[in-house]
């Protein structure tokens, strides 16, 4: 079982690190491409809020399937056409298109991460939840911060195409991994146990699920302020590179990834709810920050900060939700509410920051986004405040060594 954990593990974590790769290089450069066709901040906005929208409409169907059917069919087909609509993002030539390609982007990612996130919680060893899902996001925290980096080189070097090529080259990489050695679906066990999820209606009253759902939306809206607008204000407040601009958009999800084991490992031994409510209260601070911000360094400082408390509350938070998952046998459904929590928190976000940015100025998006953070873990303190899960979890699971000792 270790080396089948092992092997399985790191197929899954390379396969996502690839795409996700490809994802960051192209993300930070659409606000600027978009407002170089006439777009206003608004159509900013919907580019993004369009891929958030089509993946959170998905989302439980796919989640809720994968749960029945298995997990491999869906990571397999949703890489394929991820490659194959990255290809299409070079024939673009207008907003509408940017739009429309976002919007059926958001349908193949509602078959890859929530499954993949499902799949690693379906073998995780009781006790090392948070150390599992730690490492695991390593590859997505990784991939975002190399991804801006390599695309605002692609783009100084030469030209955007490039960088929409490497995006779709990546998801290829990952479709190719996962077809092949990821084991067939039948040895799923999920499919083996034929489990039977518990009813949609039982999973969103659930205070815990809720809770979590709370802060992940919130801490999501502001990422989408921050991915969304940033370049843009970085661009025309300070007139930074788009090397400069994938630095800053690269640093807070690389300060985050580097904390991801290690924080991973404490939340299997510490308070988890105590985690998510500080790492939410550094990343408020940190969005606050930004609004201030008098130029390149503050803008670096800011996203040093995010980073910081995006890494202690994530796998604290993932840890929680893979409890519930095994608890009610809805693995699947419980990553498809939590990543729908994602996708509208980024939908939320980026909206909100294109109305600030058309009805004020963009600075006061980033206001508004410490606003949210600070909603959201106050609703999730309130929501999980008398679970006894940590208490369970500390007598019926104590923490095992790391699977990979």
């Amino acid at each position: 079982m270790q080396t089948s954990y092992k092997r399985i593990f790191a197929v899954l974590f390379l396969s996502i690190f690839a795409t996700v790769t490809g994802v960051g290089i192209v993300v930070p450069l659409l606000p600027v491409y978009a407002r170089d066709l006439g777009a206003s901040g608004v159509y900013i906005g919907l580019i993004f809020g369009a891929f958030a929208l089509s993946r959170t409409v998905f989302l439980p169907y796919f989640g809720r399937l994968s749960d029945r059917k298995g997990r491999k069919p869906f990571i397999v087909v949703g890489l394929f056409c991820y490659a194959l609509i990255s290809i299409a993002f070079i024939w673009s030539s207008d907003v509408e298109s940017l739009i429309f390609l976002r919007f059926v982007q958001g349908i193949a990612s509602a078959m890859i991460m929530p499954v993949a996130q499902a799949y690693v919680g379906d073998i995780t060893p009781a006790g090392s939840e948070g150390f599992s899902m730690g490492l695991f996001h390593m590859s997505i925290f990784s991939g975002l911060s190399l991804g801006p980096l390599a695309g605002g080189v692609l783009k100084d070097w030469i030209d955007l195409d490039a960088a929409f090529a490497a995006m779709g080259a990546l998801a290829l990489v990952g479709f190719l991994l996962s077809l092949v050695f990821l084991p067939p679906r039948k040895q799923e066990a999920g499919v083996i146990r034929a489990v039977q999820p518990l009813a949609w209606r039982r999973l969103v009253s659930d205070r815990v699920i809720a809770g979590l759902f709370c802060y992940r939306f919130a801490y999501t809206a502001a990422i989408g302020i921050i991915w969304g607008f940033l370049p843009v204000f970085a661009d025309v407040e300070f007139s930074l590179t788009s090397s400069s601009i994938g630095v800053l958009v690269m640093l807070g999800v690389f300060v985050s990834g580097l904390m991801q084991t290690p924080m991973g490992w404490l939340a299997d031994r510490l308070n988890r709810t105590a985690m998510v409510v500080a790492g939410g209260l550094v990343a408020a601070a940190a969005v606050f920050l930004f609004q201030r911000a008098e130029g390149f360094g503050d803008l670096f400082a800011a996203n040093l900060i995010f980073g910081i408390g995006g890494g202690i509350s994530m796998p604290a938070l993932m840890a929680i939700a893979v409890l519930k998952g095994n608890h009610t046998d809805s693995m699947g459904s419980v990553m498809a509410l939590l990543t729908m929590a994602h996708s509208l928190g980024m939908a939320g976000g980026a909206l909100s920051a294109g109305l600030a940015m058309d009805l004020f100025e963009l600075r006061q998006a980033f206001l508004i986004g410490a606003v949210v953070i600070v909603a959201g873990v106050a609703a999730f303190a309130l929501l999980t405040r008398r679970r006894g899960e940590e208490m369970a979890r500390a007598k019926e699971h104590p923490p095992l060594p790391s699977p990979w000792d």
